[in-house]
């Protein structure tokens, strides 16, 4: 449950409020974009390419009637958080929501990675979040309300050989998000981790892991209901949410296991399958859900 102070501004209603939300333009980011604009928000759309963002901003207005801005900047660029914040200036219109949730990671041994893949996936997936909220926490204060939801992982909760650094990036957004949120208990702005587990997303191409057991024999979860779970936790003021039962259930398991079958445990997930046992493609599950939304609106 979060905690509020009393506060002399008048809060907005809820739906009124603007979302932020970094890597936008696909996977977990795209959907928590549509499902802030389904219920009413206007949106702000962060990633690399602008004619992606474009694209999506005018299906969102399309299908939601809701403004939906797009500002394309790679957020490992140092000025990357100041030149979001000049269009914004310009657009005028400042979030009400900060969703941190662009994200990247790389699978294989520590020492055969390049060091300039390290440097790029603790850039995008911790310092762009801390620059970002360094930047947003204080314009939430000083309105007088405010959320914050950041992506984190389940990979936050152990470690995880293979995705040594991923599971590291995401141990600190974990640890920072609980800290901030109770450094905020007693303000106007909550803080909320969303901790998915494999998620049908671009994220595994990008990492090189379509063949692992991760994706192709682990429950692995579609964006739309991992961006429903996060819009429900961040709009709830939760401070940490693990969507789907088996993600429960794997970090319950982090009480009694030793750390040491932990990272076992995740290295054979990481580990590589027999082509004959690969029955997955990256976009199956996200296609199934999308398909499963469409019978829905249907019959409703």
């Amino acid at each position: 449950m979060k905690q509020k102070s009393p506060s002399t501004k008048a809060s907005p209603e809820p739906s009124s409020e603007a979302a932020l939300i970094t890597g936008a333009s696909s996977g977990i980011g795209l959907h928590l974009a549509r499902e802030f604009a389904r219920h009413g928000h206007p949106v702000i759309l962060v990633a690399p390419v602008q004619a992606e963002l474009e694209d999506l901003a005018a299906r969102i207005r399309a299908d939601f009637e809701v403004p939906a801005h797009a500002i394309a900047v790679d957020l490992r660029e140092e000025d990357a958080v100041e030149n979001i914040y000049a269009k914004l200036t310009e657009i005028g219109l400042l979030p009400g929501i900060l969703v941190n949730n662009a994200g990247l990671g790389r699978r294989g041994r520590f020492w055969e990675i390049p060091l300039v893949e390290d440097i790029s996936m603790i850039r995008l997936n911790i310092e762009a979040v801390i620059r970002l909220t360094k930047r947003t926490l204080p314009v939430l204060l000083e309105r007088g309300h405010g959320r914050i939801l950041n992506t984190a992982s389940i990979a936050g909760f152990e470690p995880g050989p293979l995705l040594a650094v991923y599971h590291a990036t995401k141990a600190f957004v974990l640890s920072w998000s609980e800290s901030l949120a109770t450094e905020l208990a007693d303000s106007p702005v909550s803080v909320t981790a969303l901790c998915p587990g494999p998620v049908d997303t671009d994220f595994f191409p990008k990492a090189d892991m379509i063949d692992t057991h991760a994706f192709q024999q682990a429950q692995v979860l579609s964006p739309q209901e991992v961006a429903e779970a996060g819009y429900k936790a961040v709009m709830e003021g939760e401070r940490v949410v693990v969507p789907g039962a088996a993600n429960k259930a794997m970090v319950f398991s982090r009480r009694v296991l030793p750390e040491a079958a932990q990272a076992k445990i995740n290295e054979k997930l990481y580990g590589g399958t027999e082509p004959e046992a690969r029955k997955r493609e990256r976009g199956d599950i996200e296609a199934e859900a999308a398909r499963s939304q469409e019978e829905q609106k249907t019959r409703g």
